[in-house]
């Protein structure tokens, strides 16, 4: 039987549902500081009601002693804002509190193949000093705008490649394996978008992400728990053997009886070929 990693600490529990509210938030911060989970990703409105809600060292429920984090995303889900602004998004966050920044790229650099302006996009957000995330949607790059987009993020000094938003195509094997290529252990790489099952999310980390960006993480971490567990047998009783006995012998009640029949049937049959013989 496979062994199950510790998941928990691996999870950045997320909410980028832009229709939740207040409630939602505060409730995947006491989520994830109850199951130990690595971080809490939410965009950058809702910061200071989460920094308030997990403390100023987001320490954790579990008994783990590790900090729960304040994630926020900046320039989600797309990117396409000026860097000025998505470099003043990244200073409010970190001041609100936030203690990584997952960061949406400048995707037109890449479809123009502009390794220069796809790294002043990320550079100065790099500088502010809180790890990095670069997210970048590995289901729709081209093979050659992956390489530029890699390759320039690591030189800027990111601490993560992460496959996707979450608001395209499910992450895949496939996709963390080639980021883990590509990085060639320069960077970490964050798995998340669509991670539905513990099973999933097993081949991610044996794959080798080291992070899970998923809103499913109490739902896996329960799936953990019963992992490999039979449902328990009925416990057996001395009434158990009784009612076996009776089912036996009323089952031969009906073996008897349906022999009976047989032999009226076939009595019936022959008294009638003799009258008509007569």
């Amino acid at each position: 039987m496979r062994d199950l990693p510790d998941l928990a600490p691996l999870i950045d529990h997320a909410l980028l549902d832009p229709h939740q509210g207040s409630e939602a938030v505060l409730r995947c911060c006491d989520e994830a500081r109850h199951f130990g989970f690595a971080g809490v990703c939410l965009a950058s409105r809702w910061l200071p009601l989460a920094r308030e809600r997990l403390g100023s060292g987001g320490s954790s429920r579990s008994g783990s002693g590790q900090p729960t984090r304040l994630i926020s995303v900046v320039g989600f889900p797309f990117g396409a804002i000026p860097a000025e602004i998505k470099r003043a998004e990244a200073e409010w966050a970190a001041a609100a509190g936030a203690d990584e920044l997952d960061v949406v790229p400048d995707f037109g650099a890449l479809a123009d193949g502009d390794a220069s302006r796809f790294c002043a996009d990320l550079a100065p957000i790099v500088e502010l000093g809180l790890p990095v995330k670069v997210i970048l949607e590995v289901g729709r790059l081209t093979p050659a705008a992956l390489e530029l987009a890699v390759a320039a993020a690591i030189d800027v000094g990111v601490a993560f490649l992460k496959t996707g938003s979450g608001f395209g195509p499910a992450v895949t094997v496939a996709q963390v394996t080639e980021l883990r290529q590509l990085a060639r252990g320069r960077a970490a790489v964050k798995a998340s978008g669509g991670i539905a099952s513990l099973e999933q999310a097993l081949e991610l980390v044996e794959a080798g992400a080291s992070r899970l960006g998923t809103s499913r993480g109490v739902a896996l971490i329960r799936a953990g728990k019963t992992f490999g567990q039979r449902a328990p047998s009925a416990p057996r009783s001395g009434h158990d053997d009784q009612d076996r006995d009776r089912d036996r012998d009323s089952e031969g009640d009906r073996q008897r009886n349906r022999e009976q029949e047989q032999d009226r049937g076939r009595k019936m049959d022959n008294d009638g070929e003799q009258d008509r013989d007569r």
